[in-house]
Order: structure tokens, then sequence, then C-alpha cells
């Protein structure tokens, strides 16, 4: 199997040129990938992070091709970091912000949610979904002054399926996804795009490829697109949202899986046990599709 080399291909054609861009959750994974390749394409871009290192290693890398970016290190669900954002990054831009990517958030251990606690909840809402709605209703104040900008909320697929064990983190996920419908139709009249991006499948540091090499064989059967995504991959999709491509684009969710949604489901690993995947083992032969 072939793995896809990151090369960001999409991103080296000024489409977001003079524009500014925030990132939460934008040192690392998808997030830095995003970062990354709104600075190619030409954005100032304002980074914040949880890790330094992380943030400082993004920095780097933007600087290095002669690309402007700052960061803020600090944890989104502190109420006072948003804040600071908001203000630092309106700063960064001269009092102005185009693109906003909510993408901080976390996957945590599968477990049922009748062992779950509170303190599980919480921690997923103020990760995934609080931080989403407090930086939305910041930036989206100084984009409706503008009368222009681009928010991406970055989703899952799981968020649109079932998925045992993550009961808590599937329902924000869902909830991101109605979020933005219902965002973009406040937002139109104001000349602010909504929309949301859905990975599934995507070497990350919270999702790492290795981890899955004992059944790597089996990932052109998961996936019809027969591999794992790179971050870089998930960033161009970004980008086309970011920018004028998608001038026509809101209320949309854009999944970016491999054709996972298309094809697969959760299933049994097998009879009358609780044990779950939505990667089957083995495909009947009578669904033997492969080119000849």
């Amino acid at each position: 199997m072939t793995e896809h080399a990151e090369t960001g291909a999409a991103a080296g054609n000024g489409l977001l040129r003079g524009k500014v861009a925030v990132v939460t959750g934008g040192g690392d994974g998808i997030g830095g990938a995003i970062s990354r390749t709104f600075a190619r394409a030409g954005a100032r871009v304002f980074i914040c992070d949880i890790d330094t290192a992380r943030a400082q290693r993004t920095l780097a890398d933007i600087r290095a091709v002669g690309g402007s970016a700052e960061a803020l290190v600090g944890d989104i669900r502190d109420k006072s970091v948003t804040a600071q954002l908001h203000r630092d990054a309106l700063a960064f831009g001269a009092g102005r912000v185009d693109i906003l990517v909510n993408n901080a958030g976390h996957f945590m251990p599968y477990k049922r949610f009748v062992d779950s606690a509170e303190e599980d909840w919480d921690t997923q809402y103020q990760i995934s979904f609080l931080h989403v709605l407090r930086c939305s209703r910041l930036f989206l104040e100084t984009m409706y002054a503008q009368r222009s900008g681009a928010v991406i909320h970055v989703s899952s697929v799981e968020g649109q399926r079932g998925i045992p064990g993550n009961a808590v983190y599937s329902a924000f996920k869902a909830g991101l996804i109605n979020f933005t419908r219902s965002l973009a139709v406040e937002s139109g009249a104001f000349g602010v795009r909504i929309n949301c991006l859905a990975p599934d499948m995507t070497h990350t540091p919270q999702t790492p490829m290795n981890d899955w090499l004992p059944e790597r064989d089996k990932v052109q059967c998961w996936v019809p697109l027969g591999r794992f995504a790179q971050p870089d991959e998930q960033a161009d999709v970004a980008l086309f949202l970011a920018s004028d491509l998608s001038r026509f684009v809101t209320g949309e969710t854009i999944n970016a899986d491999g054709g996972t949604m298309a094809a697969s489901g959760w299933y049994k690993v097998q009879p009358g046990v609780e044990n779950w995947s939505n990667t089957p083992a083995m495909v009947p032969a009578a669904f033997d599709i492969s080119p000849e």
C-alpha cells in the first residue's frame, strides 16, 4: 500500500493573500497542517495551542518560508484565554480577522456511557463544543462589522453515525454540525460563511497511524481510498472552505474521510459479545468489486 506524501500542493497559490486567520489547536495534527497551509496560501496566521513546543514548532515552520504568524499558548477551555485570543488576534490583524478555524478537540479513550463520569462529559463539552461557541461569538462580532468572513468548525464523521464507547464525543460533534447550519442561516446577511469539516482516519498525534500497524493490511478494506489521510489533505479542504473558491458555500459539512461514511457502519466483532468495530476484518466475496 502506498502512503500519501505530505505535499500541501494546493496551498502555494495565494488563495488567502492578505487574509488574517485564527486557528485553535493550531500547533499540531490537523490544526498544525491548517496553520501551515493557510500561511503558504498567503494568510497571516494566529495560532492558539495548549502546548508551547508544538506552537513554536509550527511558528518556526511558517516563518522559515517567509510567512507571518504569532501564537497564544493557553487552554482554550478557559474563558479568559478565549477573550485574550480575540484581543491578541485583532491586534495581530490590525483590527481585522477574516478566517476562524475552531479546530481544538479531544478524542477520549473508549468507555461505555454508563461507565463514564460527569467529569468526562464536562471535559468533552468544554473542548469540543463550548470553546467553539465562545470563539464564534467573539469573532463573529468582528466579522459582522466587516461584512465578511469565513468560519470553519472541525467536527468528525462520528458526529453523523453512532459510535459505541464515545457517545458523548459523538453528541458534541453532531452538535457542531447543526450549529454550523443554524449559524450559517443567521450569518449570511452579514457576508459571513459558516462551514464544517468532518475528518476520519487521519494520521495525527491523537490518532496515530502506527497504532493500527498490526491490522494495517486491512486498511484497504475499511477505507475505500485504501489508506489513512495525512493532515495536509484535511488542510486542503479547510483551504477550500476558507477561500473564495467556496464563496457560495455555507452551512455545509464536508466529509474528508476517504469514503468511510459512504461505505461503513459499526459491527459487532462476534455475535453476543459487546465488542464493536467500524473496521470489519472480512469483506464477503460476493461484494468483491476490486478492479480486474
